[in-house]
């Protein structure tokens, strides 16, 4: 598979930084993953500080990625041994082709708790300290009210399919979380849409971009897909977040 050509070389360029771990989360670490459609979305934790050098160092470890297949689907998380006590500090991370900070958030770092796949290194729960379930609920009812539903206003977005896609498996997945603080696949929250109301004919795209075979099957036009997914989902999460604030 392409997918562990790259992760081999991922780890032999980085093993001159000598990281005490390094973890995959989300789909690559769930059973989910779809190769050249997932994310693959790793932590690594350096055995160091993160001076401006070690910057440049990974900067161009990227930047000769750069050319092999599936290296832009690559993000990474860069935290140091002690930095992972705070929810809130931000961490150097390569993602979209450039190097900036955001924290790794409680959603990651209960996924990593749950089902975080070892690729070198110490486990996480070595390094990672446990997830309060408050702490994991409170932070998924922000993001589904401070960046989701903000985002339900502006048409534009919609019109592309990966704000559909994670908009819709974002919300059912949230819904998991909330309810009984199950973290599901984003297979899983497919088959939860329907149940929760969400529009057939949207998620059955959905099913067809991620599962089918690419071209087949057209589904709803991209605006009547754009509006379908927004009638829907503002409404909804505005019931989610009123139940679990």
């Amino acid at each position: 598979m392409q997918t562990d050509v790259l992760l081999d070389r991922f780890l032999d360029a980085l093993a001159p930084l000598t990281p005490a771990a390094v973890w995959a989360h989300g789909s690559l670490a769930g059973g989910d993953y779809q190769e050249g459609r997932s994310d693959l979305d790793l932590i690594a934790v350096l055995d160091g500080p993160l001076t401006p050098r070690t910057a440049w160092r990974l900067g161009v470890l990227h930047a000769r990625l750069r050319t092999a297949p599936l290296a832009g689907l690559l993000h990474c998380s860069y935290p140091v041994p002690g930095s992972l006590d705070d929810p809130a500090r931000r961490h150097a991370t390569w993602a979209h082709g450039g190097l900036f900070t955001r924290p790794v958030s409680p959603v990651t770092r209960a996924e990593l708790h749950a089902f975080g796949r070892v690729l070198h290194g110490a486990e996480p729960g070595e390094l990672l300290p446990p997830v309060d379930p408050a702490e994991l609920a409170a932070s998924v009812v922000r993001d589904q009210r401070d960046f989701w539903r903000p985002a339900v206003r502006r048409p534009d977005l919609w019109h592309q399919d990966v704000w559909v896609d994670l908009g819709l498996l974002t919300f059912a997945r949230a819904t998991a979380t909330l309810r009984d603080g199950s973290l599901i696949t984003k297979r899983r929250a497919l088959d939860e849409l329907p149940g929760l109301g969400a529009p057939a004919e949207v998620v059955e795209d959905i099913v067809r971009r991620r599962y089918g075979t690419p071209g087949t099957d057209a589904g709803p036009g991209t605006a009547r897909r754009a509006g379908l997914t927004r009638a829907y989902l503002g409404p909804a999460i505005d019931r989610l977040v009123e139940s679990y604030s």
